[in-house]
């Protein structure tokens, strides 16, 4: 009798992570993708050029300790370079973040609808998801989250700008949940679009910086990458400030050479190019805030968004919507019987998204 290797039998319950759809290569006419929140923009200056001199190598290994990276992060940041981890999109941090301090049967609280690979990450890793709805505005329920902590919670994922729905949680929110959370709870706060909220928000004050609180509380850890506004999502970049203990054990449950030495070149010479990069980001913004605009002149009430993308929350007909507009030419990102991400774009394609809301879904 044939036989096979063992294969967890819980796994079958983890679902698979459901990465933004392409438009169809065969469909005619010029196609956008909407679904991914990627940045339009290609490389900054410089980057294509250090990805090539790297490329020249392929057959050396990459430097484990992304040693000139790290170094450069934690100058910006203004800790050691102990107190910065590198992992292959601040996804894999999240995922390490749960290998280093969950056993099986704890807890690990998020809210929901957030980040979509949370309850995937941790599931694989043995842990029990406790999600926390979302308020009907989109925003973080943190006292309903503050509630859900117990003895068995190890972790809270925090996502400001909340992907899908693109609220930030404010920074006066943010410093009570703190206070109630005991120390022995690991809370990551999750900024990866947090170049887009600080060019959203009239005063920086309203904005948490996940570095600081950082550097102020033990128990908090921030995530940042450069998938989004730096535009290396293709490469895998991503990077933790923490307290050193927290980082240190990041480190054992990384991937060993999981960053790239194509992907490190890139990155360090994002980092040169700062000004270019907010000089995109605020471009980003505008064109964001133009569509909105549009959306809530139409009747529509969507939560506020910080991010590059927004929230229409279609319900039942998210999937209609997305095939609507993928029928136009552009993919945007459904979630069956809850709503539809769609990322800011090129002018065009946003105009595109904005006609088919008009024609067929209007208020």
């Amino acid at each position: 009798m044939a036989t096979s290797p063992h294969i967890r039998p819980d796994l079958q319950d983890v679902p698979s992570y459901r990465a933004g759809r392409r438009a169809a290569v065969d469909q005619p006419g010029r196609t956008y993708s909407l679904a991914s929140n990627e940045t339009i923009y290609g490389p900054l200056p410089g980057v294509a050029e250090a990805a090539a001199t790297e490329l020249e190598q392929p057959h050396r290994y990459p430097d484990a300790g992304v040693t000139a990276l790290v170094q450069a992060l934690a100058d910006r940041c203004n800790v050691g370079p102990d107190w910065i981890a590198t992992g292959t999109g601040s996804v894999a941090i999240c995922q390490q973040a749960i290998v280093a301090t969950c056993n099986p049967g704890d807890e690990v609280v998020f809210a929901w609808r957030s980040f979509e690979a949370y309850p995937i990450i941790t599931k694989l890793g043995g842990a029990q998801a406790v999600p926390v709805p979302l308020r009907p505005d989109g925003t973080h329920d943190l006292s309903a989250m503050a509630a859900a902590i117990t003895d068995r919670t190890r972790v809270v994922f925090l996502c400001s700008p909340n992907n899908p729905t693109g609220p930030i949680i404010a920074s006066a929110q943010l410093d009570e949940f703190l206070e109630s959370v005991p120390a022995s709870v690991l809370v990551v706060l999750d900024e990866a679009y947090y170049e887009f909220a600080l060019a959203s928000v009239a005063d920086p004050a309203e904005l948490p910086d996940g570095v600081q609180l950082a550097r102020e509380r033990i128990n908090v850890m921030a995530l940042r990458t450069f998938s989004k506004a730096y535009g290396l999502a293709g490469l895998r970049v991503g990077y933790a400030v923490a307290n050193p203990a927290l980082t240190q054990a990041l480190r054992k449950a990384a991937l060993p050479f999981g960053v790239s030495a194509v992907a490190q070149a890139t990155a360090l010479a994002s980092l040169q190019q700062e000004q270019e990069m907010r000089a995109r980001v605020s471009e980003t913004v505008r064109e964001r805030d133009r569509v909105v605009e549009v959306v809530k002149a139409a009747g529509w009430e969507i939560p506020m968004p910080y991010g590059n993308y927004y929230w229409l929350g279609l319900g039942e007909q998210a999937l209609d919507f997305a095939a609507s507009c993928e029928a136009a030419g552009v993919t945007v990102r459904a979630f069956p019987g809850e709503g539809v991400r769609v990322s800011i774009g090129e002018g065009a394609a946003n105009d595109r998204v904005l006609t088919v809301l008009a024609r067929d879904f209007s208020r």
